[in-house]
């Protein structure tokens, strides 16, 4: 492959940097191919556990900096992610810099393949936002460590409903610890989103009788979502100050920050956007507010679940949704672990995950 720019980034030890006080990471490898106009950045947060696995997104960013800093965020919170959900499996996250639309979509995402083959095996990539089952079969081309395809076993392929249940399997589990109710009958949800985790979510929950207030930047899929879910659409920034019992992020990350913290209205947040936080203490925030912040890297594991064992040929189509249901188990402990103490939701989670790195890098 003739790359115009290759620039790996390690250290001796195979340590380098972290963001936001994290530990450092192992790898963070750019390359940009001049012939398919590929500009990519693969960060490796942590192998302890195994070879890092996490999507490949594919998005607008409005600088070099921030894809790279988006790209290291990410396969920060994939570390906890794989972590808690007890994945044989490191973090690391890919970002595509998406500019103008690739004349060959195709040719474009092979590029990327042979980016990720020439990583030996150090990171597993997949779907994530902006990028589809048909583009990770032409990455599946090119190499080998790529999942979300669909094999021959018959289970796998687009992890975005799995992602959804295990999303709606956390609401029930708070909805029922926390507001005490045994079903979702007349819980009301605002879900900021309407992407296919969010509109599968949407599903999913209205089918278990939740009331829905919706919103979407596509003006014409939230309307969608009014007619088929009998939902309230809102324009895109009333979603967080809807005085709802749960909202769902399912959008970009960062949608609470310093401000919306202030203002949201709800009483649990539990939704599938990666990194929903602006920053840490945004979750001492909400804590301190009485609303209950369920950790994103913990309830949207059931994507990277799907996509692992598709990957590692395990199991069937029922034993991975059964493993993606454990997730609510999982968030119940949680639940208990902060029961009448001031450790913050996000925080206690960040605390178990990194036990479980800790023990991984030490056996």
């Amino acid at each position: 492959m003739n790359f115009e720019t290759t620039h790996t980034i390690s250290a001796l030890n195979n340590r380098l940097f972290g963001t936001g006080g994290d530990a450092d990471h192992e790898m963070v490898t750019l390359r940009s191919d001049p012939i398919s106009g590929l500009k990519t950045i693969i960060a490796v947060h942590s192998t302890a556990r195994g070879p890092a696995f996490g999507g490949c997104r594919y998005w607008h960013y409005a600088s070099d900096t921030a894809a790279l800093h988006d790209a290291m965020r990410l396969s920060q919170g994939m570390s906890l992610k794989n972590a808690l959900a007890d994945l044989p499996f490191g973090g690391g996250k890919a970002v595509i810099l998406k500019g103008m639309e690739p004349a060959d979509r195709g040719q474009f995402f092979r590029a990327f393949g042979r980016v990720v083959e020439s990583l030996n095996g150090s990171y597993i990539t997949a779907e994530d936002v902006g990028t589809t089952v048909a583009d990770m079969r032409h990455v599946q081309s090119q190499t080998h460590f790529v999942s979300g395809v669909t094999r021959e076993q018959a289970f796998g392929g687009d992890p975005s409903p799995k992602t959804a249940l295990g999303v709606f399997v956390s609401i029930q589990v708070a909805v029922g610890k926390l507001l005490g109710r045994s079903t979702l009958e007349d819980v009301t949800v605002a879900v900021q989103g309407l992407g296919s985790v969010g509109w599968t979510l949407c599903e999913l929950l209205r089918a278990a009788g939740a009331i829905l207030t919706v919103s979407d930047i596509d003006a014409t899929r939230a309307e969608r979502a009014r007619e088929k879910f009998a939902a309230r659409a809102v324009p895109p920034g009333e979603i967080l100050i809807q005085p709802v019992d749960v909202l769902a992020p399912c959008a970009l990350g960062g949608a609470l920050n310093d401000q919306t913290a202030q203002t949201v209205r709800a009483r649990i947040i539990a939704g599938a956007a990666n990194n929903q936080l602006s920053h840490a203490d945004i979750d001492g925030v909400l804590h301190a507010r009485g609303i209950f912040y369920a950790p994103d890297f913990l309830v949207n594991a059931g994507g990277i679940i799907s996509v692992a064992r598709e990957w590692l040929g395990q199991g069937d189509e029922a034993s991975v949704t059964a493993e993606v249901m454990r997730i609510g188990e999982r968030l119940a402990e949680l639940i208990d672990r902060i029961h009448g103490g001031s450790t913050a939701p996000a925080r206690e989670a960040e605390d178990w995950a990194r036990s479980k790195l800790a023990a991984a890098s030490l056996g």
